[in-house]
């Protein structure tokens, strides 16, 4: 990676990780928060009030992925982190459940993900594409083992109300950042000459079709239905994760001694990883292969539900082939997309993305309050198994071409987009 695209993927990392943190930090916490509230002891309330950050971010994606294929990636941005700091103080000023709700609701609108990943996708070459969405997917980890160690103490010194304070601050600054150390990306637009911009059709009329030529791509859809199974996994394992460790003996409080030797093993693994596939022109054949070992990983859950060891091996397992799907997914997306409907292919692969995080919490809440834990694990595996058949006849991509980055000169050849 040069110099211009060592500084997008840090910074925009950075952006990213402001915005998984402020999703995550908020969970160890909030249940025991919401009972100071107006309406707090309503579980299902406090359900919906940490679950509709997810519901707009969903919705919304598509339409700012798209937006920003025409107005520019930096505009929509600096629209999003503002809706989401307004969110983060009337979050913050709440008495009231109902405000909560509003205050994540707003959060959650500035559905900026998409257009993140598009504008890395902008700032990077085809061959350096994946290591930057590596270090951008790493954050999601990262966000997730940072809240669960300073949700409750940050809880104790400033509140909950504190916090969602701080992820508002946070947010504003950040548009600092964006504005001062992220690269100019490529004018909104460019190349739409090939696609037949200069119609006159309303914005309505050009977002539809838009929309209707992502939807359309076959390859675009199989990697779409991937991130749907990914996440859906990811959010299932963790309805089975939590209760088979204590089960097994373990206090909750202990659980961290399990989920951090996982993900720091799936970190050491994440960049050779990535680092063979695109170096190697392996891309297909390690995509396939971390399936292969998800499947594993489940096969591994069903054998040592009650064991600690057993869980922690499989979790490691799984780990590691979620961080290189996490970084080779979008990365392929980017790929295939045309260039000027680039954000809204990411914009619709976002969406799917936090549907597949619905798909896993309410199926797997089912199967484990009817039948058991078990059950949860095997849906896990039917679902993985119909990815592996769907993915086996996976285009593979191409030798990435050395198209320079924006900054530099001359632009990528539509064929190596």
């Amino acid at each position: 990676m040069n110099a211009l695209e060592w500084r997008a993927s840090l910074a925009l990392s950075a952006l990213y990780g402001l915005r998984m943190l402020g999703l995550f930090i908020i969970l160890p916490v909030f249940a025991v928060y919401a009972d100071r509230l107006s309406g707090g002891d309503n579980r299902f309330l406090i359900g919906i009030a940490i679950g509709i950050y997810g519901l707009t971010q969903a919705l919304l994606q598509v339409p700012f992925g798209w937006a920003s294929d025409r107005f520019g990636r930096k505009t929509v941005i600096y629209f999003g982190l503002a809706l989401f700091a307004l969110g983060s103080f009337v979050a913050a000023s709440a008495s009231d459940i109902w405000i909560v709700i509003l205050g994540r609701m707003l959060q959650g609108a500035g559905a900026i993900s998409a257009v993140v990943i598009a504008l890395t996708a902008d700032l990077t070459r085809d061959s350096q594409r994946s290591k930057a969405m590596a270090i951008i997917g790493s954050t999601i980890g990262i966000a997730f083992a940072v809240s669960l160690i300073s949700g409750p103490p940050l809880n104790a010194a400033i509140g909950v109300g504190g916090i969602f304070a701080m992820t508002g601050v946070l947010a504003l600054l950040a548009i600092g950042v964006v504005r001062w150390l992220v690269p100019e990306p490529p004018a909104p637009g460019e190349g739409r000459a090939a696609a037949g911009d200069g119609d006159r059709r309303p914005v309505r009329g050009r977002f539809r079709a838009d929309l209707a030529a992502v939807l359309a791509e076959p390859e675009l859809r199989r990697l779409n239905f991937g991130v749907l199974v990914l996440h859906a996994l990811l959010t299932a394992l963790f309805l089975v994760v939590p209760v088979s460790l204590r089960d097994a003996g373990m206090p909750v409080a202990d659980h961290w001694h399990v989920y951090w030797p996982a993900m720091l093993a799936s970190f050491a693994v994440l960049v050779p990883a990535i680092g063979y596939a695109e170096g190697r022109h392996r891309l297909k054949q390690v995509f396939l292969a971390c399936i292969v070992l998800t499947l594993g990983a489940f096969g591994a859950f069903l054998l040592t539900l009650d064991s600690v060891v057993g869980t922690g091996a499989a979790l490691a397992a799984f780990f590691i082939a979620f961080n290189v799907l996490e970084a080779l997914l979008p990365s392929l997306v980017s790929r295939l997309a045309p260039r000027h409907l680039r954000g809204t292919a990411i914009g619709v692969y976002s969406s799917i993305q936090f549907l597949g995080i619905f798909l896993g919490g309410a199926v797997g809440g089912i199967l484990a309050q009817t039948a058991g834990l078990a059950a949860v694990l095997w849906f896990c595996v039917l679902l993985t198994v119909a990815w592996l058949a769907i993915a086996a006849d996976m285009r593979s991509p191409g030798r990435p071409g050395d198209a320079p980055a924006a900054g530099d000169t001359g632009n990528a050849h539509p064929s190596k987009a």
